[in-house]
C-alpha cells in the first residue's frame, strides 16, 4: 500500500484531471492576457513531476524539452492540449514506480540535484508538488470560467472514498 501522502497526490492529479474535463484544442490553447494557457500548465505540470520523480530521485528524463518549454520561467507558448496531457500521463505513469516505492524513512531523505544535496527532502517536495496542482487547479477553473465553460468541476470530490485519512 502506497504512503497516505502518495495516495493524497494521486488524488489531487484525479481532481486535477476531472476539472480538465471536457476542454477542447482550441480552448486549451487560448491566452488570456499574460497567463498562460491550459496547454501549456500541463506541460509545466509534466516538467515538474518529471523534474522531482524522475532526474532528480532516479537520473532519468523522458521528455528532454520539458524543462526549456515549460519550467518556471519558461516562455509563453501554445502547445497541443492532447499532447501535453500525454506527455502529462507517460511522466506520471513512469513516476508512479518511484513513489510506490516511499516510506517514511525515504521521505524524510534529502531530494539530490545532479547527485547533491538539496536540503528540500522528499517528502517537502511531495507536498510542493501536490499544493503545485492546487493552484493550477484554480486557475484553470478560472480561465474556464472566464472562457464561458459551465457545468465545471465544483469544490474538492470525494476525497473521503478516493484518498480518506490513514494513519502510516
Amino acid at each position: 500500500m502506497p504512503h497516505p501522502l502518495i495516495d493524497q497526490l494521486r488524488f489531487t492529479r484525479s481532481e486535477w484531471l476531472r476539472g480538465l474535463q471536457g476542454i477542447s484544442e482550441e480552448d486549451g490553447a487560448k491566452h488570456l492576457g499574460p497567463m498562460n494557457c491550459i496547454s501549456w500548465t500541463v506541460g509545466h505540470l509534466a516538467w515538474h513531476e518529471q523534474g522531482y520523480w524522475l532526474y532528480r530521485a532516479q537520473g532519468r528524463v523522458i521528455y528532454p524539452e520539458l524543462h526549456a518549454l515549460y519550467g518556471y520561467g519558461a516562455p509563453m507558448s501554445t502547445p497541443s492540449l492532447q499532447a501535453m496531457l500525454a506527455c502529462w500521463q507517460a511522466v506520471t505513469q513512469a513516476a508512479d514506480p518511484y513513489l510506490d516505492s516511499l516510506t517514511t524513512e525515504l521521505l524524510q531523505a534529502d531530494l539530490p540535484l545532479e547527485g547533491k544535496p538539496t536540503g528540500q527532502s522528499v517528502g517537502s517536495a511531495l507536498r510542493r508538488i501536490t499544493y503545485h496542482y492546487w493552484y493550477h487547479t484554480g486557475e484553470i477553473q478560472a480561465i474556464r470560467q472566464i472562457l464561458g465553460h459551465t457545468g465545471l468541476a465544483e469544490y474538492v470530490g470525494d476525497i473521503e472514498i478516493q484518498a480518506p485519512y490513514r494513519p502510516e
